[in-house]
C-alpha cells in the first residue's frame, strides 16, 4: 500500500508541532483578522495550557487576489453531492478568503492536454499551477526539467493531523518524488459477470481466491468452461474472456513478476523470461483455447476493452470507472498471479496519474500549501474513496476485495513514455499473426532498447 505522507510546509509544521505539544494532539483553526503587515494578515491559533490558553501569532500571506489554477482532463471541482464534497467546498472558500486567492479548476480535453502543457511549459509560463498528469507523460517532462520535485516545497514529516484527509506522496519517478494526490482505495482487477457465472453454475472467483486456488490454471479453466454455445445453434454465444490485448499482456506480465520496461534500470522488458511466459499464456487464451470474444474483428483493437458490456463475457480486465453503464452484476477479484508472481503485484498501472507542479510556477511552496489546506477536512467517509467505490459496486464483498487485496498492488508502467517502443508490434505479431513469442521478443529487443536509450536517464 502507498504510505501516507503529510508534507506540510515548514512554517505550518512548526506551528502544528507546537500546538500538538501544548494540547495533546488536538488542532485548532486559526482565526484571521483584517489587519495586514507587508502583505500579510495576522492570524492566531489558540492552544490549551495549564491554567488557561495561549495565543500563537501566525503571519498569513495576502496574495492579492491571485488565481491558482488546478488542471485536469476532467472537472476536479467537488460536485457537492456528498458530505465530503460539501465539506471540501466549504474549506476551499475558507482557504480562498484566508490567503486572498481564487482557486480555479481548469478542464482541458485529454487529447489537447499534453500539447497545452508542453507548449506553455516551453514558454516558461505553465497554463496551470498544479497539473494532473499521467506518469508516462510525466517522465519525459521530468527529464526535460519541466516538473519540480516535491522536496523543493514540502517536508517529509508524517504523523501530523492524520485524521484529516490530506495529501499522499505518490510513488517516485525518475529517481525522485514529484507527485502528490489525495489517497483512495482504487485498483484494477479482473472483473466477472456474476449473473453469467450463476447462470452457468460456475464457482465464484472470490471464493476460489479466498481458498488459495486462484491462479492462471484456474482462470483458464473457468474461461474454457464459460465459452459455449448455449442455444445449440452451432455458434459460440458466451465467451470466457475479453479485453484489450496490449493491456491484457501488461497485466499478466505484472502478475507474473515482470514488466514491459524495467524503468529503474533503463532496460527493455520484452525479452524478459517473465514477460515471455505471460505472452505465451495470453497467446494461448486467444489462439489455442479460443476463449476470447473479439467484437471488432481485430484482436488487438483497444475498443475490445469495452466488449464485456454486451453481457456475454464471463471474465474481463477493466477499471472500475468502466462499470458505470453495465446492465449486469459485476464482481471483482485480483488478476491471478503467474508462476513467477506474488500478491504484492497483481496488475500493471499504465494509466497512473497524480498532481504535479510545473517549473515556472510562481512561489510553488505557497501554491502547494494552499492546495493541501483545501483537503484539511474531517474524514467524513469511513475511508478515502468510499463514496466513489459505493457508486460503482453494490456488494460490500467487492469493495473489501479492492481495499484488502487489489489497491496498492499495481506496478506503475511507463512503456508509453518511450517513443517508438514496439509494444504494439510485439503484441500484433504474437496475437494477430500467431508468431513465436521467443522469436518475436528477439525481433523487437534491439528496437525496444533503443527507444529506452533515446529518452535518456534521470
Amino acid at each position: 500500500m502507498t504510505r501516507k505522507w503529510n508534507v506540510l510546509p515548514l512554517m505550518l509544521l512548526a506551528v502544528m508541532l507546537f500546538v500538538s505539544a501544548c494540547s495533546g494532539g488536538g488542532t485548532a483553526e486559526p482565526s484571521t483578522d483584517a489587519s495586514t503587515n507587508s502583505g500579510n494578515s495576522t492570524g492566531t491559533v489558540e492552544t490549551d495550557k495549564k491554567g488557561g490558553t495561549e495565543e500563537v501569532t501566525v503571519d498569513v500571506p495576502d496574495l492579492g487576489g491571485r488565481v491558482i489554477k488546478v488542471a485536469a482532463w476532467w472537472d476536479l471541482k467537488p460536485a457537492g453531492e456528498t458530505a465530503s464534497d460539501k465539506a471540501r467546498l466549504d474549506k476551499i472558500a475558507e482557504v480562498e478568503k484566508k490567503y486572498n486567492v481564487k482557486i480555479e479548476f481548469v478542464n482541458v480535453p485529454f487529447e489537447e492536454y499534453m500539447n497545452k502543457f508542453t507548449t506553455t511549459a516551453l514558454a516558461g509560463e505553465p497554463f496551470a499551477d498544479i497539473v494532473q498528469m499521467e506518469y508516462k507523460s510525466a517522465l519525459p517532462a521530468i527529464l526535460k526539467g519541466q516538473l519540480l520535485p516535491i522536496s523543493e516545497f514540502t517536508t517529509a514529516e508524517n504523523n501530523i493531523n492524520q485524521e484529516a484527509n490530506l495529501i499522499t506522496k505518490f510513488p517516485a519517478i525518475a529517481g525522485n518524488y514529484y507527485a502528490f494526490e489525495s489517497p483512495t482505495s482504487i485498483g484494477l482487477g479482473l472483473h466477472y459477470n456474476r449473473d453469467l457465472f450463476k447462470k452457468l453454475s460456475l464457482p465464484d472467483p472470490q471464493e476460489l481466491y479466498n481458498k488459495g486456488e486462484w491462479n492462471w490454471d484456474k482462470f483458464m479453466e473457468l474461461a474454457k468452461q464459460a465459452t459455449k454455445d448455449t442455444d445449440n445453434d452451432g455458434k459460440i454465444d458466451v465467451y470466457g474472456f475479453s479485453g484489450w490485448a496490449i493491456d491484457v499482456l501488461r497485466h499478466f506480465t505484472a502478475a507474473n513478476g515482470g514488466t514491459i520496461v524495467d524503468d529503474e534500470h533503463s532496460k527493455e522488458g520484452l525479452s524478459d523470461p517473465k514477460t515471455i511466459e505471460a505472452a505465451e499464456f495470453v497467446k494461448r487464451l486467444y489462439n489455442v483455447e479460443n476463449v476470447v470474444k473479439v467484437k471488432t474483428g481485430d484482436k488487438t483493437n483497444w475498443e475490445e476493452s469495452n466488449t464485456f458490456k454486451d453481457g456475454d463475457v464471463a471474465l474481463f480486465t477493466a477499471a472500475e470507472w468502466q462499470l458505470g453503464d453495465i446492465t449486469f452484476a459485476a464482481g471483482v477479484v485480483p488478476i491471478p498471479n503467474g508462476p513467477q508472481g506474488n500478491k504484492d503485484v497483481t496488475y500493471a498501472n499504465n494509466a497512473a496519474s497524480a498532481k504535479f507542479i510545473p517549473k515556472g510556477v510562481e512561489d510553488p511552496k505557497m501554491v502547494y500549501q494552499i492546495y493541501e489546506e483545501t483537503f484539511d477536512i474531517p474524514q467524513i467517509e469511513e475511508y478515502p474513496g468510499q463514496d466513489y467505490l459505493e457508486s460503482r459496486y453494490t456488494d460490500e464483498k467487492d469493495i473489501a476485495m479492492i481495499r484488502e487485496h487489489i489497491a496498492g498492488t499495481g506496478r506503475i508502467l511507463l512503456d508509453d513514455a518511450y517513443a517508438g517502443y514496439p509494444i504494439g508490434d510485439y503484441v500484433n505479431d504474437i496475437i494477430k499473426n500467431n508468431a513465436s513469442v521467443t522469436a518475436t521478443a528477439e525481433k523487437y529487443k534491439a528496437q525496444a532498447q533503443a527507444a529506452v536509450d533515446k529518452l535518456g536517464k534521470p
